[in-house]
């Protein structure tokens, strides 16, 4: 692809590469080199789309985002920055004659100048920076996230300034650290006018005011979780409200309303578990969120909920309007699938979303007609492709055209036209972003397989197949298990476990979705809870023992990450002689230490068998042997509770397996990690070790549960790929 761009490189600036393929082969190398295309967004008058695109320097160790523009249907690339430092966040003016960026922590503008940007603009001035925004409608305010410090988590300096030099935290509270780092600050959202100079603290809204909470929920939480409302005087936003032990053990997110003007607030749904996701619909009279209704459980079922909200007259000064909320429903009550991607058609009257459908990502459409919901797939069940809701409709006659993106097992993020004519899709590549690099490449192939369980029922595998591959020989395979517990090996691009990778280095790759998985139904996902070691397990023996079973399989590593970390250490200790050699990433290995040291407890205590067969209110404790309370918050997944899942669950941990283990096992873990802390990997190869298995451990210590620096992903695959030729090839 042609790139033209007149703007000078910044020093330091990291470009795309010029690699070069050897032999059509894919390796580590190549999988760095590729581009990374991001946040697209549609010109206001529809006909040019800006997106971004981060490049790795290994040399330099760091990545890099810059912006590009294109015409609607792909033609006419450009690079419009060649920054050294990255950009995010960009967003279109509503002329369409400047963008708006963040760049170093703060928000600027710069005038659009042909295929350039010209001299920008710093718009903010905030101490502890901007991670994202959104503009207001008319873009008069700005919505931006920041953080403020953190008082129950206390550090020397706090309590001395003389102890600057001291470090130590101080804590008499749990949720103290999220996921990579402790909560010595936590995130806020503020509005703030963007025509009265820089934006400072002084000069912004906190929506929260007093209350002590987070807003986005850490540690994934972001701006898609408040939503301006068509007036730019609302917000809706998603928040947890509750701290210490109860945000430990809760899930509980509620939707709220906030009048700008007045500082009022209004529940919309505070009950039940996740409710994130806020969309008005253009008419500003509807409000669709994301929905699941059980404390406790990240991996409920997703609902695609609306409801009606009416605003009154319009208030006097000073005073608030009355907000009503009614007629709340359900959307997708007939689909048995998990919504998510939430994007209104202009009229108001239907929703597009996506959601994982028989192993891969598919669009939908609901609307409501004589009260009832209509839900249409448009993507149809052979598209191999995951694809991701749309950044922009268009509606031109007879003829929908869905603006999206959407990646496979092949390739990675590319922007696409999904049209819709007289019922009959078809779509379009907008951008081919790293075809230069995967042109020198030879392609593997893909199947969808259906194989049996050991219950008797169907559980659906993807199989991917080494370039020019040839039955007539033997190839050595990997099974992939999964992380989560709760997802999809679905059409799914990764940057760790990269499937293409796998097999252009010449190995079969089995990637089985077993029960607990996501795009099968609730009650197959459902499975798993309470169930660790049972029959998912099992359908990863079955899902080995078919492909072992074809005659150009050899030899069969199994692999995986956090829950695949998991399953890799419970099937060291069932599996026999079915594996050759085993990886375990950032893998849970004694059940029990993990519950004491994860961070964010409703992870451990609904899966280990809490909270899914009794619910109590505050004050009460359960019948006897089921289970302990704190204030309300019941601990019958805790490893001192007697309910017969903990039980189970706890006396089959793979430590308690050790003496079973005989297979070379390799053992990866990042000691940023806080969901699965370091000393788990740690003990698995110790285990290992005493037990007389060839073993070997990788510790990183400045990485969480990914890998994220070049250099250190780099090294991660040649490892992984070392180990797995050592006892495959």
């Amino acid at each position: 692809m042609a790139i033209s761009c007149a703007q000078k490189d910044d020093h330091g600036y990291v470009g795309a590469s010029d690699i070069r393929i050897e032999d059509g082969v894919m390796t580590p190398e190549t999988l760095l080199a590729l581009g990374r295309l991001s946040d697209p967004q549609l010109s206001p008058d529809g006909t040019r789309i800006l997106y971004g695109v981060s490049y790795n320097s290994i040399a330099d160790n760091r990545s890099c985002r810059n912006l590009f523009l294109c015409d609607a249907d792909g033609s006419n690339p450009v690079q419009l920055t060649r920054y050294a430092k990255s950009v995010s966040n960009a967003r279109w003016s509503l002329d369409g004659k400047s963008i708006f960026f963040l760049q170093g922590g703060q928000l600027w503008k710069a005038p659009l100048q042909g295929n350039k940007l010209g001299k920008r603009e710093q718009l903010s001035d905030i101490p502890n920076g901007i991670s994202e925004f959104k503009l207001s409608p008319d873009q008069s305010q700005v919505l931006y996230l920041s953080t403020i410090k953190n008082p129950a988590v206390v550090q020397p300096a706090d309590t001395d300034p003389a102890l600057d030099k001291a470090s130590a935290y101080t804590t008499e509270d749990l949720m103290y650290r999220h996921w990579d780092h402790w909560v010595t600050e936590i995130p806020r959202s503020y509005v703030a006018t963007l025509a009265n100079g820089r934006i400072t603290p002084e000069r912004s809204l906190d929506i929260l005011g007093d209350e002590p909470f987070e807003l986005p929920t850490e540690p994934f939480g972001g701006a898609e979780q408040l939503d301006w409302h068509p007036d730019g005087r609302h917000i809706a936003y998603s928040c947890r409200k509750k701290t210490g032990k109860q945000y430990a053990f809760s899930t509980n997110t509620g939707i709220y309303i906030y009048d700008i003007l007045t500082g009022a607030t209004t529940g919309v749904k505070t009950d039940g578990g996740y409710d994130t996701d806020p969309v008005w619909s253009p008419d500003g009279k509807k409000l669709a969120w994301i929905s699941m209704p059980r404390d406790g459980y990240e991996a409920d079922q997703q609902r695609l909920m609306v409801a009606d909200i009416d605003f009154g007259a319009a208030p006097a000064d000073g005073q608030s309007a009355e907000v009503k909320v009614s007629g709340m429903r359900n959307l997708t009550a007939a689909l048995d699938r998990d919504a998510a991607g939430i994007v209104w058609n202009a009229a108001s009257s239907g929703i597009y979303f996506n959601a994982l459908t028989d192993g891969v990502q598919a669009l939908f459409f609901v609307n409501e007609y004589d009260g009832e919901a209509r839900i249409t797939r448009l993507t149809p069940a052979d598209w191999n492709y995951d694809f991701f809701s749309p950044f922009a409709v268009r509606e031109e006659g007879e003829t929908l055209e869905l603006l999206t993106s959407y990646y496979c097992l092949n390739f990675p993020v590319e922007l696409v036209s999904v049209k819709i004519s007289a019922g009959s899709p078809s779509f379009t590549q907008i951008t081919r972003e790293n075809d230069p690099i995967f042109a020198q490449m030879d392609a593997p192939s893909c199947e969808s397989v259906w194989i049996p369980t050991v219950d008797g029922q169907q559980m659906q595998c993807w199989i991917m197949y080494p370039p020019k591959f040839d039955a007539g020989k033997v190839y050595p395979a990997i099974e992939i298990v999964l992380g989560g517990p709760q997802g999809t090996n679905s059409q799914d691009w990764s940057y760790r476990w990269n499937y293409r990778l796998m097999a252009q280095q010449g190995y079969v790759v089995i990637l089985p979705n077993r029960r607990g998985t996501t795009a099968f139904g609730q009650a197959w996902k459902e499975e798993i809870s309470g169930d660790y070691c049972g029959l998912n397990m099992q359908d990863y023996l079955s899902a080995g023992r078919y492909i072992k079973s074809k005659p150009f399989v050899g030899k069969l590593a199994c692999v995986g990450a956090s829950y695949g970390g998991y399953s890799a250490y419970m099937l060291e200790g069932l599996h026999g002689d079915l594996y050759d050699c085993f990886v375990a990433h950032a893998g849970i290995f004694d059940e029990k230490m993990l519950w004491y040291t994860t961070e964010e407890m409703w992870f451990a205590n609904w899966d280990n068998g809490g909270l899914t067969e009794y619910a109590y209110t505050p004050g009460q404790t359960g019948p006897a042997g089921d289970g302990i309370t704190f204030g309300g918050m019941q601990q019958a997944g805790a490893p001192y509770a007697s309910t017969p899942k903990a039980q189970r669950h706890y006396a089959n941990s793979p430590a308690s397996m050790v003496t079973q283990w005989h297979t070379p096992i390799l053992c990866i873990h990042g000691m940023m990690d806080y969901r699965i802390p370091y000393e788990q990997g740690m003990a698995a190869f110790n285990a290992a070790q005493m037990m007389g298995v060839p073993s070997k451990l990788v510790i990183f210590p400045e990485e969480n549960h990914w890998i994220l620096q070049p250099q250190n992903a780099l090294y991660w695959h040649r490892v992984f790929y070392d180990w797995l030729d050592q006892w495959m090839k």
